[in-house]
């Protein structure tokens, strides 16, 4: 049996941070085909989405994807990002947080999420 991946629950606890220091917290994301983000607001292959409670509706930090409903342009929009796809987590004020190493995902159908395997362990920079 694997150990559980770190990456996720240090995801949740920058979040927390950000929230109790009335901080907003980014979520940098590698877009790939297994990313469901707004593809007019990727630049470069990647996306920074803001997180925070005044932005998103029905946010889930799971242990495997990330997902809620934002408003991009005035129209609401689902998202759901892997936590593998997860390339930093940070604090739009500071700047502080923590950025991953994104993990590739390879053949994923267009139109179905990748299973709901644990992602690897991610190599991690702390940024102060």
């Amino acid at each position: 049996m694997s150990a559980a991946s770190t990456k996720p629950y240090l995801v949740r606890a920058i979040y927390e941070w950000c929230s109790d220091a009335g901080q907003t917290p980014y979520l940098s994301v590698k877009v790939d085909a297994s990313t469901r983000v707004p593809m007019e607001f990727v630049k470069n292959g990647e996306i920074v989405l803001n997180i925070g409670p005044g932005a998103t509706r029905a946010l889930v930090l799971g242990n495997e994807v990330i997902q809620f409903s934002a408003r991009f342009g005035g129209v609401s929009r689902d998202i759901w990002v892997p936590v593998s796809r997860v390339a930093g987590i940070f604090s739009k004020e500071s700047g502080e947080g923590l950025f991953f190493q994104a993990e590739e995902t390879e053949g994923l159908p267009e139109d179905e999420p990748p299973p709901s395997a644990p992602p690897p362990k991610p190599k991690l920079t702390i940024i102060k």
